[in-house]
């Protein structure tokens, strides 16, 4: 097998917060602040909301996040475990009507080990795919390339949300 190092994402891996809520967690204080825009809250649920990754791997990456600061799956509440696939199931559903991507990417990363970059507090990635959407770029030139502006991609998606709720 070969493997694809990248070693300029050691800062961000390991610069995690500890799994007590500290004020530097941003899936704790970016709700509070209440400017969803400029977060990239795109919504809030009961327990759960979904926003957009600022580091996105892909155009229109999202995060599922958990109000409450846990670290565990074992620690969420039920109603939290399902809050938490239904706005996936909500993001997905949004990023087929805007982005038409041809799969998904979701996971949990547990643990700074696993590759949380905020071991702390618990979220789910979903990450849209294209055929083709690897290339050359992170590998010789150290740069992703994403294909739209994050702020045009919020709106996009924060409206393709609302019509959904709205049962358009």
């Amino acid at each position: 097998m070969e493997r694809l190092w990248s070693p300029w994402r050691i800062g961000y891996v390991s610069d995690s917060p500890s799994s007590e809520c500290a004020d530097d967690c941003i899936f704790c204080a970016n709700p509070q602040e209440g400017d969803d825009e400029k977060l990239l809250i795109l919504h809030r649920g009961r327990s759960a909301y979904i926003m957009m990754n600022l580091y996105p791997y892909n155009n229109g990456h999202l995060m599922i996040c958990p109000f409450r600061h846990v670290s565990e799956l074992g620690e969420l509440e039920q109603a939290e475990v399902m809050e938490l696939m239904e706005l996936s199931v909500l993001g997905i559903e949004a990023l087929k009507r805007e982005m038409k991507p041809a799969g998904f990417n979701l996971g949990i990363n547990l643990g700074k080990t696993a590759g949380a970059g905020f071991a702390g507090h618990l979220h789910l990635h979903i990450v849209p795919r294209w055929e083709g959407d690897t290339n050359f770029m992170p590998v010789l030139a150290d740069t992703k390339v994403i294909a739209e502006n994050l702020k045009a991609a919020y709106k996009r998606l924060y409206g393709s949300i609302q019509n959904i709720l709205a049962g358009q």
